[in-house]
């Protein structure tokens, strides 16, 4: 009896990219909080990722107090990471991820201009001035399953866009 065996694709990486939501200003930057209204933002956007995530969603959170609290609305664990503080780099945020090599879903909660910057930077392959709206997430794949680009935008959401509740 002859079989023939497919080659089991491995699963695609899945890269959310979550712009923490509104905060203070003030000094020392790694202690500002989110405000009021930064907490909206954050319990809204949670709520929604919580809707799309895998229970075994890896979430990769810079040290700041408005990141971890962003994080925080997921209600769900997640790694501190000192190297994506801000400052650090799109590619420093990249590197943190394994990605495109990596697998499973990362959720990195970071800063801008760095995770604006690794957004365009995935889409475009090279840096152009564009801002993330506080508290959206981008979604990525690099589903190259489907003979297309090796990086495909599945998802782009910021917290005005969702319902508040």
């Amino acid at each position: 009896m002859n079989r023939s065996f497919e080659r089991e694709e491995p699963d695609p990486m899945e890269l959310i990219l979550w712009r923490h939501a509104e905060a203070e200003e003030g000094v020392p930057d790694l202690t500002r909080k989110l405000t009021a209204k930064g907490e909206r933002q954050a319990r809204r956007m949670a709520r929604w990722l919580r809707a799309q995530l895998p229970k075994d969603a890896r979430i990769l959170v810079s040290p700041a107090t408005r990141t971890r609290q962003t994080a925080d609305a997921l209600h769900m664990t997640y790694e501190v990471r000192e190297e994506l503080a801000p400052g650090c780099s799109a590619q420093q945020l990249l590197a943190a991820t394994g990605w495109p090599a990596g697998n499973g879903v990362i959720v990195l909660v970071g800063h801008n201009p760095a995770i604006s910057d690794l957004a365009i930077l995935l889409l475009a392959g090279r840096s152009v001035p564009v801002t993330m709206r506080k508290g959206a997430a981008w979604w990525f794949s690099n589903d190259t399953r489907v003979g297309e680009a090796p990086v495909l935008l599945k998802a782009v959401m910021t917290p005005s866009m969702l319902k508040s509740g």
